[in-house]
């Protein structure tokens, strides 16, 4: 009795301490975006004479919110942002599913080979790989333009490629071997059969390379040099950080402006985004 008694003790000990971490961890993440919605509704005068956590004397002043769009020029840069991460998750969907499709499907000398190498390049650290990057891209004449940023943009997404060729493996080789039968070409097969099933792993690529490129600031920053002309979210917010100071104020009422569209689309979307990550879950 003392030992079952002791054991069932234990137990509810390793539950309260899970639930402890849980609430502990979770309040960690959500601190930083509280204390960026209780700056962003302040004043000058009360950023600068109260703490962060203090909440504002009015949470319904918006002037901040309205000279951040304005002297960030959000307007211009949601627009870039939007082009940037059309044409990007358009071209990345494209290219990647159809390398998949060939890797997985058609057997070839070096097809192995072309996997190491998909698999080495995920090793190179991305930041050392800028120098020969802007080399290229200066000498394409691609800094301060935007094609040439999107064009950069869109190179192959490893992590993509093999999201994709996990979910080709799933597909059985007969779906591909009746339409052969009923006459449809490759391209046929590709495009009106196969590219529909990976719509799981189409959601969970894009989610994973539409927030990347949204919140892309060193390439963004390295690239489109022409701030006042390129623009993007991510960059400007830096409009209000100076060497006499930051306008932390301004800068926090930007980063709850930027947030609006990705939380507007998970509002909207969030069936389809959980369908797509739990389908595009690795299963043992």
């Amino acid at each position: 009795m003392n030992s079952n008694g002791s054991n069932k003790g234990f137990r509810y000990f390793i539950t309260f301490l899970k639930y402890l971490s849980l609430v502990f961890f979770s309040f960690v993440a959500v601190l930083p975006i509280i204390s960026c919605v209780i700056t962003a509704f302040k004043t000058d005068t009360e950023y600068q004479q109260t703490n962060v956590m203090v909440p504002p004397e009015s949470w319904f002043n918006f002037t901040n919110f309205t000279q951040a769009f304005q002297r960030a020029n959000m307007g211009r840069a949601f627009l870039n942002s939007t082009i940037i991460l059309i044409c990007v998750l358009v071209a990345s969907v494209l290219i990647g599913t159809q390398l998949a499709y060939v890797l997985n499907r058609f057997k070839f000398p070096g097809n192995g080979l072309i996997r190491n190498l998909f698999l080495f390049a995920t090793l190179l650290p991305g930041v050392a790989m800028q120098i020969s990057v802007y080399e290229i891209m200066f000498k394409l004449h691609f800094i301060n333009s935007l094609p040439g940023y999107i064009i950069m943009m869109c190179g192959t997404d490893v992590i993509a490629i093999y999201i994709y060729i996990q979910f080709f493996e799933n597909i059985s080789y007969s779906v591909d071997e009746s339409a052969i039968m009923d006459g449809a070409s490759y391209f046929t097969i590709f495009y009106r059969i196969l590219l529909p099933l990976l719509k799981p792993a189409i959601v969970t690529s894009c989610i994973l390379k539409g927030v990347g490129t949204y919140n892309e600031y060193y390439c963004a920053n390295l690239y489109l040099q022409d701030k006042k002309k390129y623009p993007t979210v991510a960059t400007s917010l830096y409009t209000f950080v100076g060497p006499l100071g930051s306008k932390y104020n301004l800068i926090c009422a930007g980063v709850i402006i930027s947030l609006l569209p990705a939380l507007i689309l998970f509002i909207f979307c969030q069936k389809q985004i959980y369908s797509g990550l739990t389908a595009g879950a690795v299963k043992g």
